[in-house]
Protein backbone atom coordinates (compact mmCIF):
# COMPACT_ATOMS: atom_id res chain seq x y z
CA UNK A 1 0.00 0.00 0.00
CA UNK A 2 1.19 3.56 -0.60
CA UNK A 3 2.66 5.24 2.45
CA UNK A 4 1.40 6.75 4.59
CA UNK A 5 -1.77 4.65 4.71
CA UNK A 6 -3.87 4.37 7.84
CA UNK A 7 -3.89 0.70 8.76
CA UNK A 8 -6.62 -0.64 11.02
CA UNK A 9 -5.85 -3.89 12.80
CA UNK A 10 -8.54 -5.80 10.89
CA UNK A 11 -9.82 -6.03 7.34
CA UNK A 12 -12.90 -8.21 6.98
CA UNK A 13 -13.45 -8.58 3.26
CA UNK A 14 -16.69 -10.23 2.13
CA UNK A 15 -16.56 -11.49 -1.49
CA UNK A 16 -20.01 -12.07 -3.01
CA UNK A 17 -21.65 -13.29 -6.18
CA UNK A 18 -25.38 -14.00 -6.35
CA UNK A 19 -25.58 -15.00 -2.68
CA UNK A 20 -27.88 -12.23 -1.44
CA UNK A 21 -30.11 -14.61 0.51
CA UNK A 22 -27.17 -15.47 2.79
CA UNK A 23 -25.32 -12.15 2.85
CA UNK A 24 -27.31 -10.51 5.70
CA UNK A 25 -26.26 -13.29 8.08
CA UNK A 26 -22.61 -12.98 7.03
CA UNK A 27 -22.56 -9.21 7.62
CA UNK A 28 -24.53 -9.40 10.87
CA UNK A 29 -22.16 -12.03 12.29
CA UNK A 30 -19.24 -9.61 11.84
CA UNK A 31 -21.04 -6.52 13.12
CA UNK A 32 -22.10 -8.36 16.28
CA UNK A 33 -18.46 -8.51 17.39
CA UNK A 34 -16.88 -5.65 15.42
CA UNK A 35 -14.81 -2.95 17.12
CA UNK A 36 -14.76 0.61 15.78
CA UNK A 37 -14.14 1.48 12.14
CA UNK A 38 -10.66 2.68 13.12
CA UNK A 39 -9.87 -0.86 14.24
CA UNK A 40 -11.80 -2.95 11.72
CA UNK A 41 -12.43 -2.30 8.03
CA UNK A 42 -15.51 -4.19 6.77
CA UNK A 43 -16.19 -4.23 3.04
CA UNK A 44 -18.35 -6.26 0.63
CA UNK A 45 -16.63 -6.96 -2.72
CA UNK A 46 -19.22 -7.99 -5.30
CA UNK A 47 -18.26 -9.86 -8.46
CA UNK A 48 -21.02 -8.20 -10.52
CA UNK A 49 -24.00 -10.11 -9.13
CA UNK A 50 -26.94 -10.53 -11.50
CA UNK A 51 -29.78 -11.91 -9.37
CA UNK A 52 -29.66 -9.76 -6.22
CA UNK A 53 -28.59 -6.36 -4.92
CA UNK A 54 -25.67 -6.82 -2.48
CA UNK A 55 -25.07 -3.07 -2.27
CA UNK A 56 -28.57 -2.52 -0.90
CA UNK A 57 -28.07 -5.39 1.56
CA UNK A 58 -24.75 -3.93 2.72
CA UNK A 59 -26.39 -0.55 3.25
CA UNK A 60 -29.45 -1.89 5.07
CA UNK A 61 -27.68 -4.42 7.30
CA UNK A 62 -24.47 -2.45 7.70
CA UNK A 63 -26.10 0.84 8.60
CA UNK A 64 -23.23 2.85 7.12
CA UNK A 65 -20.59 0.70 8.83
CA UNK A 66 -19.93 -1.61 5.83
CA UNK A 67 -18.16 -0.47 2.66
CA UNK A 68 -19.07 -1.74 -0.79
CA UNK A 69 -17.21 -2.26 -4.06
CA UNK A 70 -18.69 -3.71 -7.25
CA UNK A 71 -16.67 -5.16 -10.12
CA UNK A 72 -17.53 -3.64 -13.52
CA UNK A 73 -17.86 -7.18 -14.94
CA UNK A 74 -17.87 -10.71 -13.58
CA UNK A 75 -14.20 -11.62 -13.14
CA UNK A 76 -14.51 -14.97 -11.38
CA UNK A 77 -13.99 -15.72 -7.73
CA UNK A 78 -10.17 -15.74 -7.74
CA UNK A 79 -9.95 -12.27 -9.29
CA UNK A 80 -12.58 -11.14 -6.80
CA UNK A 81 -10.43 -12.53 -3.97
CA UNK A 82 -7.50 -10.61 -5.45
CA UNK A 83 -9.52 -7.41 -5.30
CA UNK A 84 -10.33 -8.18 -1.66
CA UNK A 85 -6.63 -8.48 -0.84
CA UNK A 86 -5.71 -5.34 -2.78
CA UNK A 87 -8.41 -3.27 -1.04
CA UNK A 88 -7.67 -4.65 2.44
CA UNK A 89 -5.90 -2.06 4.57
CA UNK A 90 -5.69 -3.94 7.86
CA UNK A 91 -2.75 -5.85 9.26
CA UNK A 92 -4.96 -8.95 9.65
CA UNK A 93 -7.11 -10.04 6.70
CA UNK A 94 -10.22 -12.20 7.00
CA UNK A 95 -11.93 -13.38 3.81
CA UNK A 96 -15.52 -14.23 4.68
CA UNK A 97 -17.57 -15.65 1.82
CA UNK A 98 -20.93 -13.94 1.49
CA UNK A 99 -22.70 -17.24 2.15
CA UNK A 100 -20.75 -18.13 5.32
CA UNK A 101 -20.59 -16.55 8.78
CA UNK A 102 -18.64 -16.50 12.04
CA UNK A 103 -19.70 -17.12 15.63
CA UNK A 104 -19.24 -14.88 18.65
CA UNK A 105 -15.63 -14.91 19.85
CA UNK A 106 -14.04 -15.55 16.43
CA UNK A 107 -12.18 -12.25 16.17
CA UNK A 108 -11.20 -12.26 19.82
CA UNK A 109 -9.66 -15.75 19.50
CA UNK A 110 -7.84 -14.93 16.26
CA UNK A 111 -6.49 -11.63 17.59
CA UNK A 112 -5.10 -13.42 20.61
CA UNK A 113 -3.10 -15.77 18.35
CA UNK A 114 -1.26 -12.98 16.56
CA UNK A 115 -0.73 -11.00 19.76
CA UNK A 116 0.80 -13.91 21.67
CA UNK A 117 3.18 -15.14 18.95
CA UNK A 118 4.43 -12.45 16.54
CA UNK A 119 5.87 -14.97 14.04
CA UNK A 120 2.44 -16.49 13.36
CA UNK A 121 1.55 -15.99 9.70
CA UNK A 122 -2.00 -17.31 9.86
CA UNK A 123 -4.45 -18.56 12.46
CA UNK A 124 -7.48 -20.76 11.95
CA UNK A 125 -10.20 -22.47 13.93
CA UNK A 126 -12.42 -25.47 13.33
CA UNK A 127 -15.44 -24.98 11.08
CA UNK A 128 -19.02 -26.15 11.33
CA UNK A 129 -20.27 -27.44 7.96
CA UNK A 130 -23.91 -26.70 7.18
CA UNK A 131 -26.19 -27.03 4.16
CA UNK A 132 -28.09 -24.27 2.37
CA UNK A 133 -30.99 -24.61 4.82
CA UNK A 134 -28.66 -24.11 7.77
CA UNK A 135 -28.72 -27.72 8.95
CA UNK A 136 -25.49 -28.83 10.58
CA UNK A 137 -23.65 -31.75 8.96
CA UNK A 138 -20.19 -32.07 10.49
CA UNK A 139 -17.09 -30.36 11.88
CA UNK A 140 -13.60 -30.02 10.45
CA UNK A 141 -10.75 -31.86 12.14
CA UNK A 142 -9.51 -31.10 15.64
CA UNK A 143 -5.72 -31.38 15.58
CA UNK A 144 -5.09 -30.63 19.24
CA UNK A 145 -7.09 -29.90 22.38
CA UNK A 146 -5.50 -26.56 23.23
CA UNK A 147 -5.06 -23.29 21.36
CA UNK A 148 -1.56 -22.69 20.10
CA UNK A 149 0.95 -23.33 17.36
CA UNK A 150 0.00 -26.29 15.17
CA UNK A 151 2.84 -28.75 15.23
CA UNK A 152 3.81 -30.21 11.83
CA UNK A 153 1.32 -27.82 10.25
CA UNK A 154 2.68 -28.23 6.73
CA UNK A 155 2.38 -32.02 6.84
CA UNK A 156 -1.16 -31.88 8.26
CA UNK A 157 -2.42 -29.31 5.81
CA UNK A 158 -0.82 -30.83 2.69
CA UNK A 159 -2.40 -34.23 3.30
CA UNK A 160 -5.97 -32.96 3.07
CA UNK A 161 -7.98 -29.74 2.97
CA UNK A 162 -8.80 -29.00 6.61
CA UNK A 163 -9.25 -25.21 6.48
CA UNK A 164 -12.43 -23.61 5.25
CA UNK A 165 -11.79 -20.04 4.08
CA UNK A 166 -14.07 -18.30 6.64
CA UNK A 167 -12.13 -19.97 9.46
CA UNK A 168 -8.68 -18.51 8.72
CA UNK A 169 -7.08 -15.10 9.23
CA UNK A 170 -3.82 -14.19 7.47
CA UNK A 171 -1.41 -11.33 8.05
CA UNK A 172 -1.55 -8.94 5.10
CA UNK A 173 2.25 -8.95 5.12
CA UNK A 174 2.13 -12.69 4.38
CA UNK A 175 0.04 -12.13 1.25
CA UNK A 176 2.44 -9.32 0.30
CA UNK A 177 5.33 -11.77 0.67
CA UNK A 178 3.85 -14.89 -0.96
CA UNK A 179 1.36 -13.43 -3.42
CA UNK A 180 -2.33 -14.08 -3.87
CA UNK A 181 -4.36 -17.10 -4.88
CA UNK A 182 -3.09 -19.17 -7.82
CA UNK A 183 -5.10 -18.23 -10.92
CA UNK A 184 -4.44 -21.62 -12.54
CA UNK A 185 -6.88 -23.16 -10.08
CA UNK A 186 -10.65 -22.88 -10.49
CA UNK A 187 -11.12 -24.88 -7.27
CA UNK A 188 -8.77 -25.81 -4.41
CA UNK A 189 -6.99 -22.46 -4.72
CA UNK A 190 -7.61 -21.91 -1.02
CA UNK A 191 -6.02 -25.26 -0.09
CA UNK A 192 -2.91 -24.43 -2.11
CA UNK A 193 -2.74 -21.00 -0.47
CA UNK A 194 -2.86 -22.38 3.09
CA UNK A 195 -0.17 -24.97 2.30
CA UNK A 196 2.01 -22.27 0.73
CA UNK A 197 1.68 -20.19 3.90
CA UNK A 198 2.43 -23.18 6.14
CA UNK A 199 5.63 -23.81 4.16
CA UNK A 200 6.95 -20.39 5.20
CA UNK A 201 5.22 -19.33 8.43
CA UNK A 202 4.04 -20.66 11.75
CA UNK A 203 0.32 -21.55 11.91
CA UNK A 204 -1.93 -21.16 14.96
CA UNK A 205 -4.82 -23.55 15.61
CA UNK A 206 -7.92 -22.78 17.68
CA UNK A 207 -9.92 -25.92 18.55
CA UNK A 208 -13.20 -24.07 19.12
CA UNK A 209 -15.51 -24.21 16.08
CA UNK A 210 -16.07 -20.49 15.51
CA UNK A 211 -16.67 -20.35 11.74
CA UNK A 212 -19.57 -21.72 9.72
CA UNK A 213 -19.07 -22.94 6.15
CA UNK A 214 -22.13 -23.43 3.95
CA UNK A 215 -22.19 -26.26 1.40
CA UNK A 216 -24.69 -25.85 -1.43
CA UNK A 217 -25.07 -26.56 -5.12
CA UNK A 218 -24.74 -22.89 -6.10
CA UNK A 219 -21.31 -22.47 -4.52
CA UNK A 220 -18.20 -22.41 -6.70
CA UNK A 221 -17.27 -25.95 -5.67
CA UNK A 222 -20.83 -27.21 -5.95
CA UNK A 223 -21.16 -25.96 -9.53
CA UNK A 224 -18.01 -27.82 -10.60
CA UNK A 225 -18.62 -31.17 -8.92
CA UNK A 226 -20.90 -32.71 -11.58
CA UNK A 227 -18.49 -31.94 -14.42
CA UNK A 228 -15.43 -33.44 -12.73
CA UNK A 229 -13.75 -30.02 -12.76
CA UNK A 230 -13.54 -30.02 -8.97
CA UNK A 231 -11.50 -33.24 -8.98
CA UNK A 232 -9.37 -32.05 -11.91
CA UNK A 233 -8.42 -28.87 -10.05
CA UNK A 234 -7.67 -30.83 -6.89
CA UNK A 235 -5.28 -32.95 -8.98
CA UNK A 236 -3.54 -29.80 -10.24
CA UNK A 237 -3.43 -28.27 -6.75
CA UNK A 238 -1.74 -31.36 -5.30
CA UNK A 239 0.89 -31.23 -8.04
CA UNK A 240 1.50 -27.52 -7.37
CA UNK A 241 1.66 -28.05 -3.61
CA UNK A 242 4.31 -30.74 -3.93
CA UNK A 243 6.81 -27.96 -4.66
CA UNK A 244 6.09 -26.45 -1.23
CA UNK A 245 6.96 -29.69 0.60
CA UNK A 246 10.32 -31.00 1.82
CA UNK A 247 11.75 -33.30 -0.84
CA UNK A 248 11.95 -36.14 1.69
CA UNK A 249 8.15 -36.33 2.06
CA UNK A 250 6.77 -34.63 -1.07
CA UNK A 251 6.17 -37.79 -3.11
CA UNK A 252 4.61 -39.72 -0.23
CA UNK A 253 2.30 -36.91 0.87
CA UNK A 254 1.22 -36.15 -2.69
CA UNK A 255 0.42 -39.82 -3.33
CA UNK A 256 -1.63 -40.06 -0.13
CA UNK A 257 -3.54 -36.86 -0.94
CA UNK A 258 -4.32 -38.14 -4.44
CA UNK A 259 -5.59 -41.43 -3.03
CA UNK A 260 -7.76 -39.65 -0.46
CA UNK A 261 -9.45 -37.44 -3.05
CA UNK A 262 -9.70 -40.19 -5.67
CA UNK A 263 -11.71 -42.28 -3.20
CA UNK A 264 -13.88 -39.29 -2.35
CA UNK A 265 -14.43 -38.48 -6.04
CA UNK A 266 -15.43 -42.08 -6.77
CA UNK A 267 -18.02 -41.90 -3.99
CA UNK A 268 -19.35 -38.70 -5.57
CA UNK A 269 -19.52 -40.46 -8.94
CA UNK A 270 -21.59 -43.29 -7.47
CA UNK A 271 -23.91 -40.78 -5.78
CA UNK A 272 -24.49 -39.07 -9.14
CA UNK A 273 -25.17 -42.41 -10.82
CA UNK A 274 -27.75 -43.20 -8.14
CA UNK A 275 -29.42 -39.91 -9.04
CA UNK A 276 -29.49 -41.14 -12.68
CA UNK A 277 -26.97 -38.50 -13.69
CA UNK A 278 -25.01 -40.78 -16.02
CA UNK A 279 -22.96 -38.01 -17.66
CA UNK A 280 -21.98 -36.46 -14.34
CA UNK A 281 -21.18 -39.79 -12.72
CA UNK A 282 -18.96 -40.91 -15.58
CA UNK A 283 -17.18 -37.53 -15.75
CA UNK A 284 -16.31 -37.62 -12.05
CA UNK A 285 -15.30 -41.31 -12.18
CA UNK A 286 -12.88 -40.58 -15.04
CA UNK A 287 -11.24 -37.79 -13.07
CA UNK A 288 -11.06 -39.99 -9.98
CA UNK A 289 -9.05 -42.63 -11.81
CA UNK A 290 -6.84 -39.99 -13.43
CA UNK A 291 -6.09 -38.73 -9.94
CA UNK A 292 -5.03 -42.15 -8.66
CA UNK A 293 -5.23 -45.81 -9.68
CA UNK A 294 -3.40 -47.15 -6.67
CA UNK A 295 -4.43 -50.58 -5.32
CA UNK A 296 -6.21 -48.96 -2.37
CA UNK A 297 -8.27 -46.73 -4.68
CA UNK A 298 -9.17 -49.62 -7.01
CA UNK A 299 -10.18 -51.77 -4.04
CA UNK A 300 -12.29 -48.94 -2.64
CA UNK A 301 -14.00 -48.49 -6.01
CA UNK A 302 -14.69 -52.21 -6.34
CA UNK A 303 -16.21 -52.47 -2.87
CA UNK A 304 -18.39 -49.40 -3.25
CA UNK A 305 -19.55 -50.47 -6.71
CA UNK A 306 -20.44 -53.92 -5.42
CA UNK A 307 -22.35 -52.38 -2.54
CA UNK A 308 -24.39 -50.25 -4.92
CA UNK A 309 -25.32 -53.27 -7.01
CA UNK A 310 -26.43 -55.38 -4.06
CA UNK A 311 -30.19 -55.31 -3.29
Amino acid sequence: MPEPTARPLWSVMIPTFNCGRFLPQAIASVLAQAPSADTMQIEVIDDHSTVDDPEKIAEEVGGGRVGFFRQTANLGHIQNFETCLQRARGSLVHLLHGDDYVLDGFYRAMERAFAEIPEVGAAFCRSILIDERGHQHSFTSCFQDNSGLLQDALLHLAAEQHIMTPSIVVRRAVYEDLGGFDERLGCAEDWEMWVRIAAHYAIWFEPQPLAVYRMHSDSNTGRRVRTGEDTRYIHLAINIMSSHLPSSVAATLSRRAKETYARSAFDTALALLKQRDLAGGMAVAREAFRLSRSPSVLLHAARRSAGMLLP
